[in-house]
Order: C-alpha cells, then sequence, then structure tokens
C-alpha cells in the first residue's frame, strides 16, 4: 500500500505550462522530470509511488513538491547554489585571457593566434576560440583608418554633408574624382572554369598591356556616371572632362562638384577656367577623407564586378570594358543615399582623437 499525500494544487495556466515543458523535445531532461512529478502529485498519487514510477528516490519527490510549492513553476528551473556542471576552467583564467588578448602581445609576433594563447595559459585552443567568440574579438583581424588633420575639417564635412542631404535647387550634385592607373593584365595561361566543387582559377602572374585613367563624375541623385578614359591625369585631361560634363549636363543647370585636394584640381589653369564658367562650383572634401566622396564607392563596384578579375590584351580593351560598365550603370542607375548628419559624423571623430590621445 502506498501513503497518500495530500494532492498538489495547480492552476490553469500552470497546469498548461507543465504539459507544454514534459511535450517539448527542447525540455532540459531534468526540467521535464520535475515537471512530471509535479503533475503526478497534482492528481494526488502518492510520494512512494511517483518516486517508483519515475525511478527517483522519494526524497527527491518531497524536494520538488516543496520547491513548487514555495516559487511555483519558476522553482522548477533553478539549480541549487553548488549544484552542475562545475566549470573546468576557473573564472579568473578566463579573465587573464581577454586580458592578454586586449593589453598584451606575443613576444615573436604582433597578434595573438588561439594556439599561441591557449599555450601561454595551459587550455587548448579551442578553449580560446569560443571565448573569443562569447567575447567578441578577432586579434586576427585589423581595420585601416585615419583621422583627417585639416584645419577645416568641420566646415568642410558640413558643406559636403549638406549637398548629400539637402541639394541646391536647380543645380547637380556630382561626385567627382579620378581612378588612375588602371592596368590592362593579360593573363600568361588561360582560366579554368568554375565547376561543381571547384572555384574558378586565374594564374598570380601576367602581363602588363598598358595603363589607363578614368575620370568619373558620380549623379548623386540619380546614380548616373558621367565618365570618361584618358592616357594621363594631369590638369589637362581633368580639363578635358571637365569640359566633356560641361557638354553632357543642361546648360541651365548649375554643377556642384565634390572632389579631394589632389593638385590637379587646383591648378591655376582649372581656376581659370572655373571663373569663365561659373556654373560650376567645387567643394572640397577635408583632407584623408576620401569616404565622403560617394565617387569612390562607385570606383570599388567597377573594379570588383568589371576591372579586378578582368583579361584584357589591350588597353582598348580595357577602355572598352569600363565604358560598356558604365552605359549597364547608366541604363538601370541605383544612387548611394546618404544618410549619416555631419553632426554625429563630428562626435564619432571627436571620440577617435579623445580615445587616441589617452594612448599616446
Amino acid at each position: 500500500m502506498w501513503s497518500s499525500a495530500a494532492p498538489v494544487s495547480l492552476s490553469p495556466t500552470q497546469q498548461q505550462e507543465l504539459n507544454s515543458w514534459v511535450r517539448a523535445p527542447s525540455t532540459p531532461q531534468g526540467v521535464a522530470l520535475r515537471a512530471t512529478i509535479i503533475l503526478f502529485a497534482a492528481k494526488g498519487i502518492p510520494n512512494s509511488r511517483i518516486a517508483s514510477q519515475l525511478s527517483v528516490s522519494r526524497p527527491t519527490v518531497l524536494l520538488w513538491r516543496n520547491r513548487f510549492e514555495e516559487g511555483g513553476t519558476d522553482a522548477l528551473k533553478k539549480i541549487g547554489k553548488g549544484r552542475g556542471r562545475k566549470p573546468l576552467i576557473p573564472g579568473k583564467k578566463l579573465e587573464r585571457i581577454i586580458n592578454d588578448t586586449l593589453q598584451t602581445k606575443p613576444e615573436d609576433a604582433t597578434h595573438w593566434s588561439t594556439r599561441t594563447m591557449g599555450k601561454k595559459h595551459g587550455v587548448s585552443h579551442m578553449v580560446v576560440q569560443r571565448l573569443w567568440e562569447a567575447n567578441g574579438l578577432k586579434p586576427h583581424l585589423v581595420k585601416t583608418f585615419k583621422l583627417s588633420n585639416d584645419k577645416h575639417f568641420v566646415e568642410k564635412l558640413k558643406d559636403v554633408v549638406g549637398l548629400y542631404l539637402n541639394p541646391p535647387e536647380n543645380a547637380l550634385v556630382f561626385c567627382v574624382d579620378e581612378k588612375s592607373q588602371i592596368q590592362a593584365l593579360d593573363r600568361t595561361q588561360p582560366s579554368l572554369p568554375l565547376k561543381k566543387g571547384r572555384a574558378g582559377t586565374m594564374t598570380h602572374d601576367y602581363k602588363r598591356n598598358g595603363t589607363t585613367t578614368l575620370f568619373a563624375a558620380l549623379n548623386v541623385l540619380k546614380g548616373e556616371v558621367i565618365g570618361q578614359c584618358l592616357q594621363r591625369h594631369r590638369h589637362q585631361e581633368f580639363l578635358k572632362f571637365l569640359k566633356t560634363m560641361d557638354r553632357n549636363t543642361d546648360k541651365d543647370l548649375d554643377i556642384h562638384c565634390i572632389v579631394d585636394n589632389y593638385g590637379t584640381h587646383k591648378h591655376p589653369k582649372v581656376k581659370t577656367w572655373l571663373m569663365k564658367h561659373p556654373r560650376f562650383h567645387f567643394h572640397f572634401i577635408p583632407t584623408s577623407s576620401s569616404w565622403l566622396n560617394l565617387v569612390e564607392r562607385w570606383f570599388g563596384e567597377i573594379t570588383r564586378k568589371r576591372i579586378r578579375r578582368g583579361v584584357f590584351q589591350s588597353v582598348d580593351q580595357l577602355v572598352q570594358a569600363i565604358e560598356d560598365y558604365i552605359a549597364r550603370n547608366n541604363a538601370d542607375p541605383k544612387p548611394f543615399v546618404w544618410t549619416k548628419k555631419a553632426d554625429e559624423i563630428i562626435e564619432k571623430v571627436d571620440r577617435c582623437k579623445a580615445i587616441l590621445k589617452t594612448l599616446h
């Protein structure tokens, strides 16, 4: 005979929650077992019989009945202090690994690897890898940056960002620059095509067949590009490109050009030409701030999609490929949308400068 015990009282919500725990395959086995104990106890099944059916001891049944009565369903998920699986690696050692990752460098390298760090602290490289992943640490990666030292950084930044976010009426805004020394490279052997289980191939060596310079003006609003390939990138070629822009834009509209500080753009003859063509207005970005000129983003696209892996047996083939890409771009233009406000950029730059001052 099993000795009876008072049934556990369950609300409908608790009943539903415990049943869902028991049925769900993702529920930890320990939690499912405790939920089953309470469900059996709610039916008035004696404690000894519950213990026998679930292959646990009677004190275990009594323990979880008491825990439930004191803390409800939440108490069934809690693990008592000092119980459960003990950590294999002390927390202090993990803290030292993180501190060494952030504050030190190995004597024979510029950065830590999982294996060199693991060897130093006597743990496996997988422990270090999991710890780095959990804390978002990536010592093997580095990003380049440079803060502008331009004395007029704020004024130039606000001027350019203002053109992006609030362009003037009855005017066109262009991002203008040149991509110089684009090489027409021919591979020394034919490439193997892409196939299932194998990437396409390309020889590491090549034959140089000359260079060209691409002058480009990106229409900020529409995403269309006025482009022209010329042999060199002196002020003479830049003037020729400005005349091309003049011919290919509405004469009744002002032209605002966002340009960098390359000497060609400030040549006396260029300045003279601008005085004779008052509808052209130059806006210079701060020094070391090429990221502020959206045409650089477009240069990245044409390099990645058409130039870097291209095979060109002559400069004429390279120029034709560039012109074809521009034509396709203009047939279905997709403008780059600038969203960052000038004050947000200035605030971020100020934070970076403050950090650099503390480091040096």
